[in-house]
């Protein structure tokens, strides 16, 4: 009998375990997928927003490329409950869905600050296709939008908010913007350019209450003026769907709790994406990585080791970049590692910042800023991750980089890092080419 997998969420996670089940499996398997919402790139959507995109260009695989890849879809329906002793999964509108083997996929939601208002029509969260809609039907020309959070999840945003001709103030409850990507020097960099390119930056305010000004919005502080806003953006953070996992037996802490294999303590339930609390790389410990590098590696681990191979996962780097008004800004590994050596240097009349975090003579964490169009970020981005990545032993390169944090090329080629990462797929395996493929990729 075929085996039945079943895959319980459309992202990046979800699709990639699609893709590698049909790839790897070597007898025809069944596959069900039940997702919320059809299958769409969250990435993309800040180029949604700013239309660069029509809406169209956002999904990912539509009901012909699911049928040619010969699954059985539940879009617009909701696991609510898993009984892995009877392996089947309750959905929202009554049905059951039998399986051999199940993939937790379901990703995360935007979470509001628990302020007064915050829940109210005209505040705005930007995670979801049908939220970017309400953003991009209220922003218009000369709008004021005003952005609670200066995170990540903000950032990615801001350009497209920019480029519709908006005026953008950031509000942010910690001392700095950007409080989990880097540090207190990259902080007041990103903000001095931020400033400079006319978006204002509210560090340190604490939000009260969001209220009703006529058509407007007027949100107050705990100290320094209010302000009016035609939209307001909450990108105060995100939480991972499994609260219709309880009852199921599935060990869940910060997420569903997964082996090297991505197998959670019920051997034939799988979990990748936001749902899973997997392996950092760097440190070994158990983390969730909500991003998109590690939702697509997770679907492969995942994939394959439900189509029955026996792949093992190297764990996963946590990757943060985003361009803001052509300055990008990037952070790998532990960044913010207190106990790690730094090697650091600003040259403010270039815009540009390194800092290096060695243990040993291994660089475990990195972070890096400088203006879009200049060669040093252009090819430093890439390298530094290729270091923290493989983990490469630097030896006297080390303080090469101590006297020239921005010379990254010398120590990147002299370490053979491009010998280590040109074998080193998720899978083991070369890469298939598009024909070689069973599914379109």
């Amino acid at each position: 009998m075929a085996a039945r997998h079943l895959i319980i969420g459309g992202g990046t996670a979800g699709m990639n375990a699609i893709r590698t089940i049909r790839e790897e499996e070597t007898e025809r398997s069944t596959i069900t997928l039940v997702s919320a919402e059809k299958p769409y790139s969250r990435m993309v959507l800040p180029y949604y927003l700013d239309r660069s995109i029509a809406e169209s260009h956002v999904f990912t695989a539509t009901a012909k490329v699911l049928a040619d890849w010969g699954v059985t879809p539940h879009l617009g329906k909701r696991a609510t409950a898993l009984d892995t002793k009877a392996n089947v999964c309750a959905l929202d509108d009554g049905a059951t869905v039998e399986y051999d083997d199940c993939l937790i996929a379901t990703g995360s939601s935007a979470v509001r600050a628990p302020v007064p208002g915050a829940d109210g029509p005209g505040v705005h969260s930007f995670w979801t296709l049908d939220q970017a809609r309400g953003v991009i039907a209220q922003i218009q020309p000369g709008s004021h939008v005003v952005m609670v959070g200066a995170g990540f999840i903000a950032f990615t945003i801001l350009n497209s908010i920019l480029a519709l001709g908006a005026k953008l103030t950031i509000v942010e409850v910690a001392p700095r913007i950007l409080p989990r990507m880097v540090d207190d020097t990259g902080a007041e960099l990103v903000e001095s350019w931020l400033k400079a390119h006319g978006v204002t930056v509210r560090a340190n305010a604490k939000l009260t209450k969001i209220e009703d000004a006529k058509d407007r919005k007027r949100l107050k502080f705990a100290s320094g003026g209010d302000l009016t806003a035609d939209v307001v953006i909450m990108a105060t953070g995100i939480r991972n769907n499994l609260e219709w996992l309880k009852g199921s037996g599935v060990v869940i802490d910060r997420g569903v709790v997964v082996d090297g294999h991505l197998r959670s303590n019920v051997t034939n339930v799988y979990a990748a994406g936001d749902s899973a609390q997997g392996k950092d790389l760097i440190s070994g410990q158990g983390a969730i990585h909500a991003i998109e590098p590690t939702a697509q590696e997770h679907g492969r681990i995942a994939g394959a080791n439900m189509a029955g191979k026996s792949v093992a996962y190297r764990g996963s780097l946590i990757i943060n970049i985003v361009e803001v008004c052509h300055l990008d800004v990037a952070s790998f590994g532990a960044w913010d590692d207190g106990k790690a050596e730094p090697i650091s240097e600003l040259k403010k009349d270039r815009n540009a910042y390194r800092k290096l975090l060695f243990t040993g003579d291994r660089m475990t964490g990195a972070i890096i800023i400088g203006r879009s169009n200049d060669i040093w970020t252009t090819n430093d981005v890439g390298m530094l991750k290729g270091l923290v990545q493989t983990g490469t032993p630097l030896g006297r390169f080390k303080e090469h980089l101590r006297k020239n944090p921005f010379d990254i090329k010398t120590a990147f080629i002299a370490a053979k890092t491009t010998r280590t990462l040109l074998p080193e797929t998720v899978l083991g395996r070369p890469s298939m080419a598009p024909g070689d493929s069973p599914v379109a990729v």
